[in-house]
């Protein structure tokens, strides 16, 4: 059961990504906090990093975390950087930027380390 909502979980959360990064730029309200779409990218991919490695988790009943880690690493890599490709080349009013990138891989990498402390010390992620 837990491994259909993180899965429903995950694929939400993708698509709600896509929609957000993929709208017309003119139709999102700015707002006038310095660096604030870094800060969304970054939340987005620890978002996603993490819903995707709970999800794998649960499927292949992994004792390995780290082989899964790394997956959700470069899927939310490769992920963002064809968000950005797509701005660039399927869009009018959005650029890619490769600072958004750079925020979506510390997002991710951040997911990643917190797992790995919160498995290391409360042993959290194997009672999920």
């Amino acid at each position: 059961m837990r491994k259909k909502i993180f899965l429903y979980l995950a694929i939400f959360w993708t698509g709600l990504i896509l929609y957000l990064c993929l709208k017309n730029a003119n139709e999102i309200k700015q707002i006038e906090i310095p660096n604030f779409d870094k800060i969304i990218h970054f939340v987005f991919h620890f978002v996603f990093t993490t819903l995707w490695f709970l999800y794998l988790k649960k499927k292949f009943n992994s004792s390995n975390n780290i082989n899964l880690l790394v997956i959700t690493l470069i899927i939310s890599l490769v992920f963002g950087i064809a968000i950005e490709l797509m701005q660039q080349y399927f869009t009018a009013t959005r650029t890619a930027d490769v600072f958004d990138v750079l925020a979506n891989l510390f997002g991710a990498f951040l997911a990643v380390m917190s797992i790995i402390l919160l498995n290391r010390y409360n042993r959290l992620i194997d009672k999920i």
